[in-house]
């Protein structure tokens, strides 16, 4: 059972906000590369604006790019919980990661004791990054919609 008492948390908040806002800053970059050489290029790359094919192509990309980045964060805060003693190895701490920060909660991997209020910490901050893409997506295809379909 978790010990509140004994729980050391304000090293949770001393990493994990900086955590947070190491990942935020990555995904916001990151927003704005896939911006600028995929959702601004490809459509001139491809000599059509707003077509279904060309839409499907930005959305697939998009999402792969966006899956990418969602991973490297995953990886970082696996990374801070390997250095930290909170997890024994990479392969498990990235396992606890990606259960934390997309919410899943159906993994059987804990973190340390003193160390549990990150993974919380950590819902926390995929419930942001999820959401900046979300609304990323939602400008993609409002954007990019095409014209006909509009109708």
């Amino acid at each position: 059972m978790f010990d509140f008492a004994d729980a050391a948390w304000s090293n949770d908040w001393a990493w994990g906000v900086p955590l947070i806002i190491l990942t935020v800053l990555v995904h916001a970059f990151g927003l704005v590369l896939i911006r600028d050489s995929i959702v601004i290029e490809l459509p001139l790359i491809l000599h059509a604006r707003r077509s279904s094919t060309v839409l499907a192509v930005l959305i697939i990309v998009t999402v792969l790019l966006l899956t990418v980045l969602h991973a490297a964060e995953a990886f970082a805060w696996a990374a801070a919980y390997v250095a930290l003693g909170a997890r024994p190895d990479l392969a498990s701490a990235i396992l606890y990661s990606l259960n934390a920060m997309t919410s899943y909660g159906h993994v059987d991997i804990f973190l340390a004791n003193h160390w549990r209020l990150m993974g919380a910490i950590e819902a926390l901050n995929g419930m942001m990054l999820f959401g900046l893409s979300t609304a990323f997506l939602f400008a993609v295809l409002r954007e990019h919609w095409p014209a006909k379909l509009r109708r």
